[in-house]
């Protein structure tokens, strides 16, 4: 039995040539993340605007979307239920309300009379200030910056600059696209939209840094052959890869936005944008972009005395 091929062997695909059509459509996303982030911002969960948090445990386990439906009648605004550990661990998140302390201790308790003897154990009842919300803004804030500063110091000193400045291209691109998106969409952005940004940034590097290892290695190797035809060349032969990775990524987040209810929607929703900005990024930005960085042949770092082939020499094997 032949194993499946999602990507026909020896698949030549014009990548560089669309580089001015998929600039183009970079451009424009990127100009409308920027305004739509300007002009509309964010819509900051409870963890950064501040609310109410309550933890309890119940007599039986819990009935999530019940308890979201009762607790959603009480009319006090965005609510956030989910499980906390074990089925009758069940932890309450309700917007801010308007209003000095009174009101929020006023909304606490109308949540208890509403739980009634459904609940054997209040294990903690907070309330997150807007001034603890500013904190984790500029703590989840700082957490992005350092985490892509780091990813693109080690692009940096792996590579040489061309390989780095198309790296800090294709990362800036897809976390300021999804930033985009939340902006464009209004979905809820709190720290679980933070995990999934630098986890788009691990997984969009991890696929540009593949890439990039190839075209090195075919710089090496194919010293005569014209750049654009070996960037298509390295590209091409790292596509079954690229595609066998997002497709199998895409089928575990497509389950979670299907099955893993509200809690997790935004941030699978998140995912998949990511997964597909990545994998576009990877293949018609980054590499593109080595054609306008001026990448030569010497840049790979040879060494002397390495043989050369020409484009009638023989491919590299499909990653």
């Amino acid at each position: 039995m032949k194993p499946l091929q999602i990507v026909p062997p020896n698949t030549k695909l014009d990548f560089i040539g669309k580089r001015k059509a998929a600039f183009v459509l970079s451009a424009i996303l990127v100009t409308v993340s920027i305004v739509a982030f300007a002009i509309q911002g964010l819509n900051l969960g409870i963890d950064f605007r501040g609310g109410i948090l309550i933890e309890v445990k119940t007599e039986e386990p819990a009935d999530i979307p019940a308890l979201r439906s009762t607790i959603g009648a009480l009319n006090l605004g965005e609510v956030q239920i989910q499980e906390f550990g074990a089925p009758d661990d069940v932890l309450i998140r309700i917007q801010r309300q308007e209003g000095d302390e009174q009101e929020q201790l006023a909304a606490i308790q109308q949540v208890r009379e509403l739980l009634g003897d459904t609940v054997e154990e209040y294990r903690r009842t907070e309330f997150v200030g807007p001034t603890v919300g500013r904190e984790l803004v500029q703590a989840a804030t700082l957490a992005v910056v350092l985490a892509l500063g780091a990813i693109l110091l080690y692009i940096w000193f792996r590579f040489e600059w061309h390989f780095g400045v198309g790296a800090v291209i294709a990362l800036t691109h897809d976390v300021v696209t999804t930033i985009g998106l939340f902006a464009i969409t209004q979905l809820e952005f709190n720290l679980a939209t933070v995990a999934a940004i630098l986890t788009i940034a691990g997984y969009s590097i991890n696929d540009t840094v593949v890439i990039y290892d190839r075209v090195r290695e075919t710089l090496r190797k194919y010293k005569k052959l014209a750049i654009p035809d070996l960037l298509n060349l390295a590209a091409n032969a790292t596509l079954s890869r690229t595609v066998v990775t997002s497709v199998t990524t895409l089928l575990a987040l497509l389950s979670l936005v299907i099955l893993g209810g509200p809690i997790i929607r935004d941030f699978a929703l998140a995912m998949i944008w990511g997964v597909i900005i990545g994998t576009y990024s990877s293949l018609f930005v980054a590499v593109p972009a080595l054609l306008f960085l001026k990448l030569r042949p010497s840049d790979a770092g040879a060494d002397e005395g390495e043989e050369s082939e020409t484009a009638e020499g023989k491919a590299p094997e499909s990653a």
